[in-house]
């Protein structure tokens, strides 16, 4: 595998990459005089792909919900019985896993027998050893698990929004699924989304610390198995969206000592080419209108309808994506009826050029600060990739944005008729 080089002088990193035969893409990053190194290894694949058609194939595949996340499950289990967790903290390493809507990763951070602690993630994601008898086992403590997320406020705060914003989109269900659906998950079935989406050519390797990226390669060249790359992309299916909300309001019950709110506005400009532009746009959005330093903010907060929970995100995906601002409140309808007047009065007033300018540099700041943290420096770098971003091309889009760029995704995206409001509200005692 030949790497090559690329040097980001505006601030000061590097990184090594190159695409293995099997299909993988590796990116290197070193970070001289760094303690801790960090390596995630993660598939192009997550809780929305149910649906779609293996390549070389013409008929579509169906596959229950939480099958990306029972998959994530059950490649811990080794065909020799061994431990993968017991072999990582030998080397003294931490190591863990995670899926998302879009993205499964595997993962390790260490001080320590780097190269050692890569074999191993490399060689127990290539291996997957899935029996009937292991995987009705993991039913019934991924059966926990979705109990657990159910008596989670937080978790059915957040998808009861998602289920207002979206009638058909995937993004709406659970990533662990349901009793029912993980009822339905085989062998059989975990095998063949393994032999789609874990095949190399749908997966990507990030590596950043203290290494040699020649070192690092040697370590990668070594560990990969035989596998032939797809020579077409995985078709995914999605049904298809309309623009408009599936609801404005959900509201549960909870035992929660204080309401707990989740706001936000759905994104229908999926199409719109520069993703990490947009992304940019956004998130200079959000601090001029939800930051600490907003109107809104001190309005909000002098009127004692929020406390330091306040939060406002962008979740971005090239199909799908969406702007959520959570917190608690003693009166969450009064919160987001004061939300839709801010916007509205921005939208006839207009966004102000001065705060525009100080939160770009804001930004600016706070991207230089996250290229000093490994872990999240690979992990955004990895989930940009899949989108077919390069998180090292940030100078050249942060440049991009004009005062009018900002103006227009305003208008595009702030539509008080694409909003939504969850709400979680406290048991009534009697």
């Amino acid at each position: 595998m030949e790497l090559k080089h690329k040097k980001n002088s505006a601030v000061g990193e590097e990184i090594f990459f190159g695409k293995h035969p099997s299909g993988l893409d590796v990116f290197i990053i070193p970070k001289k005089g760094y303690s801790k190194s960090y390596a995630i290894f993660g598939t192009n694949y997550g809780s929305v792909d149910s649906d779609f058609i293996v390549p070389g194939e013409k008929d579509e595949t169906h596959v229950p919900d939480g099958i990306a996340h029972y998959l994530e499950h059950k490649m811990f289990d080794q065909p020799d019985n061994s431990n993968v967790f017991d072999k990582f903290s030998r080397l003294g390493a931490n190591a863990n896993a995670f899926t998302s809507f879009n993205m499964t990763a595997y993962l390790f951070s260490a001080t320590q027998n780097v190269k050692e602690n890569l074999a191993v993630l490399l060689d127990y994601v290539q291996s997957p050893y899935f029996t009937d008898e292991t995987v009705e086992k993991e039913r019934g403590i991924i059966g926990q698990e979705i109990r657990m997320y159910d008596d989670s406020d937080s978790w059915k705060v957040f998808f009861n929004f998602l289920n207002c914003l979206y009638k058909n989109h995937p993004v709406k269900k659970e990533i662990a699924g349901t009793i029912d659906s993980i009822s339905r998950i085989t062998p059989e079935l975990l095998y063949r989304c393994y032999g789609t989406f874990y095949n190399l050519s749908n997966m990507a390797l990030v590596v950043a610390g203290d290494v040699e990226p020649e070192e690092i390669a040697g370590v990668i060249e070594a560990g990969i198995k035989k596998t032939e790359p797809f020579t077409e992309e995985i078709r995914r299916i999605y049904p298809e969206e309309p623009d408009e909300t599936a609801s404005n309001y959900a509201e549960q019950t909870m035992s929660v000592a204080m309401p707990m709110f989740m706001l936000g506005f759905k994104d229908t400009d999926t199409d719109c080419g520069d993703l990490l532009k947009k992304s940019i746009e956004v998130q200079i959005l959000l601090k001029m209108l939800f930051g600490k330093s907003s109107r809104l903010y001190k309005q909000l907060y002098d009127g004692g309808l929020i406390n330091a929970t306040f939060a406002a995100e962008y979740t971005m995906q090239p199909d799908y994506a969406f702007t959520s601002v959570e917190g608690q409140s003693g009166d969450p309808k009064l919160v987001y009826d004061t939300v839709i007047k801010e916007i509205n009065r921005v939208r006839s007033e207009g966004l102000c050029e001065e705060d525009y300018d100080r939160v770009k540099k804001v930004l600016w700041g706070t991207y230089i600060r996250s290229l000093n943290d490994v872990e999240d420096m690979a992990s955004e770098f990895l989930r940009m990739h899949f989108m077919g971003v390069d998180y090292f091309d940030y100078c050249r889009a942060y440049k991009s944005v004009t005062f009018g760029d900002v103006k227009k995704r305003f208008e595009n995206h702030f539509v008080p008729e694409r909003s939504a409001l969850s709400v979680i509200k406290p048991v009534e005692r009697e």
